[in-house]
Formats: structure tokens, sequence, C-alpha cells
């Protein structure tokens, strides 16, 4: 049985990457370090007087099965990112295929989560190929 794979550190740069964009897009946003139980960052439109947290999921390899477990929904979104950083899971590279690419992030509602959770699963697990025009929840760099 091989070792689970580390990734801590991958994790929380998906928090800051996430955190990263909505700054340069001109959102007000701040990363929650400790006890705050289901989400990782809180954004805030003071003019608006809103607030939404944001929970961080990620994935580092790029040929993962497209899910990720979630159990604690105390959060308004759950943001995705595909962090495609090669294979994994018995695929080999490609001679020129490393599989590394650029990240993917996806913003879901947490009710579309919610209604998407396999609850059958043991981790709780959302498949983001199994929802509906997933597109529309992909932000790109374009």
């Amino acid at each position: 049985m091989s070792k689970r794979q580390d990734t801590k550190l991958e994790s929380e740069g998906a928090e800051f990457l996430v955190l990263g964009n909505l700054l340069v897009e001109g959102v007000s946003c701040y990363k929650a370090y400790v006890n705050f139980p289901g989400f990782d960052l809180t954004a805030q439109n003071s003019d608006a007087k809103k607030v939404a947290r944001i929970q961080v999921k990620s994935r580092w390899a790029t040929n993962y099965d497209k899910g990720f477990p979630i159990k604690n929904f105390g959060c308004d979104f759950v943001v995705h990112v595909a962090l495609n950083r090669g294979y994994s899971f018995g695929k080999k590279a490609k001679k020129n295929d490393s599989g590394i690419k650029p990240p993917e992030f996806y913003v879901l509602p947490v009710d579309v989560v919610k209604k998407y959770r396999n609850k059958r699963d043991t981790w709780g697990k959302v498949y983001i190929n199994r929802i509906p025009k997933i597109a529309d929840y992909k932000i790109t760099g374009d």
C-alpha cells in the first residue's frame, strides 16, 4: 500500500491563489487562519455591507477523479481548485507531457455543493463532472 501524499503546502497554496485572485479583482478578502471551521477565506463588500465565507477545496493531481470531499457546510461558496501539478493515480507522464497545467477554478454556491454531494460516499465527495453546466461555474483567465 502506497503512502498518502502530503499536500498540506499545496492546499495552503490553493487558498492563497484564491485570495490573491480575489484581491487582484478588487474584492476585499482575508484568510481565516485558525478556529474558523467551515471556511477558509472571508470576502466582503463594504459598500453593500455583504460578507461571503469561502471554503477552498483543492486537488493536486491533473488526472484526479474530479471529486473533492466535504463535510462542513459553514460557508456561502466553495471554490474548487484543480491545481494540475502532474499525473498520479498510476498514470505515467508521456514524453513531452508532464501533466502540469495552469490551475482551474470553480466557484460553487454552497447549495449546489450540497445538492450534488454523494451522500452514499463515506467521504461525502462532490464530483464536479456530475454538476450540470459545470462550465458556468468555471473561472477562466480570459
